[in-house]
């Protein structure tokens, strides 16, 4: 058992005793973290009790093997020991699994950017179908939805839509899909039939709080403007639209989709702080510079981490080499399945175990047919194990 496992077993013990005390929950805040902290070390020790207990089950059915004289109850015990075997082996993964130090960006709220790249129109109407995708997505999962700046075109599409989404784990379940994603579809505009290919990139911000990044007001440059775009409840008729320029990174962010100055200000210093939030962190870390370096990317067709193939109901996943025959439902919100194994192909990196054989979802299968097999091969950027 090596060092960490005992420390979280011991941390276990002390918090088991301590959520006992009737005092503790006069302190509701100290209450709360106590009681989250507590279900994390819990399934540590859920998942050490239960390697434990197959252990010694195996043992005495190794044991019943050797000395039993009835040859049928000698096959039971082996056919007990093998499944008793395989399980105690997926309980040790998932305990490994447990004992990977949390990435602390993991918890925290994002603000993320969706831009249409190569491809006009059609790749502005895909922006849009993506950022439904992720607003269906939040809402199964209770997370709370606000979009802080939008440019939106003609045919409902968008150049550019800025958003941000709060909950539980939120950066852990959406941090990978920052990248290019690559669409194949005949467009609503085209006449021909003909299919093509267009381009959409998406960033992904850890949200900062006010308390972690320290902006001057004398680092900044604060222009007001009449909003630009489609008119409508005096948006565009007062000078409401704001832009931030944070002079010493010179990153510039601006905002109108509110008619309120005030309100279009705070929703900027939100996505300024998570900027340069999100350079802070990559100066501390060679690794993500490099990530967020990629992040966005030109919008070139060729520059993807993902391809939406509409006429074949299919989407591909480069990094992990995973493809999903149901990009219908995919669109509509169903993603658990792609997040969930991005997120598992990460954590064995992290732990340097093979990739694993996974079996492609396909909703055009016949009742007969076998599904294809994809290697699931982790490439995607892993967070820095922190101690």
């Amino acid at each position: 058992m090596n060092e960490r496992l005992e420390s979280l077993l011991r941390k276990y013990d002390e918090l088991s005793r301590r959520i006992q005390d009737p005092e503790l929950v006069k302190d509701q805040k100290a209450y709360r973290n106590i009681m989250k902290e507590y279900s994390q070390v819990s399934a540590v020790s859920a998942a050490w009790k239960e390697i434990e207990t197959f252990s010694v089950r195996i043992a005495d059915a190794k044991v019943m093997i050797q000395d039993e004289k009835d040859p049928e109850m000698r096959e039971l015990a082996r056919e007990e020991c093998r499944e008793l075997e395989q399980r105690l082996v997926d309980a040790e993964d998932r305990l490994k699994i447990l004992l990977i130090p949390k990435d602390p960006l993991d918890e925290k709220n994002i603000i993320m950017e969706i831009r249409a790249g190569t491809g006009g129109e059609e790749a502005a109407l895909f922006a849009a179908d993506l950022f439904r995708m992720y607003s269906r997505f939040a809402e199964t999962k209770g997370w709370k939805f606000e979009i802080m700046n939008s440019n939106e075109t003609e045919l409902g599409g968008f150049k550019e839509i800025v958003f941000s989404v709060s909950g539980s784990n939120v950066y852990e379940n959406l941090r990978y899909e920052s990248g290019v994603h690559r669409v194949q579809r005949v467009p609503a505009t085209e006449a021909s039939g003909r299919i093509h290919t267009s381009a959409v990139t998406v960033a992904v911000l850890p949200e900062a709080d006010e308390t972690e990044i320290d902006i001057r007001p004398e680092d900044l440059r604060i222009d007001v403007m009449r909003a630009g775009g489609p008119g409508g409840q005096c948006v565009n008729t007062t000078d409401s639209a704001v832009r931030i320029t944070h002079l010493p990174s010179g990153v510039t962010v601006h905002c109108q989709d509110e008619k309120s100055q005030i309100k279009n200000k705070a929703k900027a210093m939100r996505i300024l702080r998570a900027r340069i939030y999100e350079m802070e962190e990559a100066k501390a870390h060679s690794e993500r510079a490099e990530a967020r370096k990629n992040q966005v990317g030109s919008g070139d067709r060729s520059e993807r981490i993902r391809t939406y193939n509409f006429p074949q109901n299919r989407m591909t996943d480069h990094r992990i080499n995973l493809t999903l025959y149901k990009l219908d439902l995919i669109m509509q919100g169903d993603v658990e399945e792609l997040f969930d194994t991005l997120k598992l192909s990460a954590r064995e990196e992290l732990l340097g175990t093979k990739p694993e054989t996974r079996t492609e979802s396909s909703s055009h299968n016949a009742p007969d047919e076998k599904p294809a097999v994809r290697t699931v091969k982790p490439k995607v950027p892993l967070p820095e194990p922190v101690e």
